[in-house]
């Protein structure tokens, strides 16, 4: 999907420069800080992906949703590069993984943020009901 001012989103794996996402996760996330190259490139490849690209395909954002097209989705790994924040990348990223036709009929999409709740509450997010019967188990 391609936007007014050059702003592209694709599904295309092979246009995930997965040394810039490696990069950006491993080094500046919160999230994934150490995240080894190895688990970056499983994770691509084992996963819904959304690229953003700039006029220039350059790569300036990514997003991740696994999902089992039925039941459930989890999205992953969102950001968007420091430089563009602020200018409504992040919404269309949103948009766009909402609107994806294998999220069309899970029965609820979940994630995990610590800064960004009032960016997914505006595209129907919720603290989780009813918190006492979910569970967890970390491995990592």
């Amino acid at each position: 999907m391609m936007t007014e001012s050059g702003i592209e989103i694709t599904n295309d794996k092979s246009l995930v420069n997965v040394e810039y996402v490696h990069q950006y996760l491993s080094k500046t996330s919160y999230w994934a800080k150490g995240r080894s190259k190895e688990d970056v490139i499983q994770s691509i490849e084992n996963s819904i992906c959304f690229s953003v690209l700039d006029s220039n395909k350059n790569q300036i954002g990514f997003a991740r949703v696994v999902t089992d097209t039925v039941v459930f989705a989890w999205i992953m790994d969102v950001f968007v590069d420091k430089r563009y924040q602020g200018l409504g990348i992040g919404k269309l990223l949103i948009k766009n993984m909402l609107s994806h036709p294998s999220l069309a009929e899970v029965n609820g999409i979940g994630l995990k943020t610590f800064d960004a709740h009032g960016l997914y509450k505006k595209y129907g997010f919720n603290i989780v009901e009813d918190p006492e019967i979910w569970m967890f188990k970390k491995i990592k």
